[in-house]
């Protein structure tokens, strides 16, 4: 199950809260942050990645956990996310942090485990939690919950 929360500061108010979101978002800080990941993404050096992660987002990655080509970490709030040790975040991979629908924000840490890959095109939503040892396959969207020593594949999402 997603452990979501509702964004303290965004109240109902008949307009979506993506028309307010530098009320709820700084506008500097999603700018600062747009920069740091389009520049990882295209970053070659994997170690150099992992490191700005950690330093500039505030994102918490495990010893040689890498992210590969064209990954993106949520823009709003990156230091929700958690990876283990010797995971792999595959190609053009999504980990999405906050949720913006018609009349609601929410936001949930987003914690994958160690020994962990996910595969190529996967979408990771918030208020997930992924165990270790797990294999995501290609293009799957994590919708919930992940248990430790399991593979997860497709959309809607199967776990054997």
């Amino acid at each position: 199950m997603r452990k979501l929360k509702p964004h303290r500061e965004y109240q109902i108010t008949h307009t979506n809260p993506l028309w307010h979101i530098y009320r709820l978002v700084k506008f500097p800080k999603v700018l600062r942050q747009t920069i740091i990941i389009e520049v990882c993404r295209y970053m070659p050096n994997l170690k150099l990645k992992s490191n700005m992660y950690r330093q500039l987002l505030g994102m918490n990655i495990g010893k040689h956990s890498v992210f590969a080509f064209k990954v993106v970490p949520d823009l709003f709030y990156p230091e929700l996310i958690t990876v283990g040790n010797n995971s792999v975040i595959g190609y053009n991979t999504t980990i999405l942090t906050h949720e913006i629908l018609v009349d609601e924000f929410k936001y949930g840490k987003v914690t994958i485990g160690s020994h962990t890959l996910i595969g190529a095109n996967v979408t990771i939503l918030p208020g997930v939690t992924i165990g270790d040892h797990v294999k995501i396959g290609a293009g799957t969207v994590v919708s919930k919950d992940v248990p430790s020593n399991s593979v997860a594949f497709g959309n809607p999402i199967q776990i054997k």
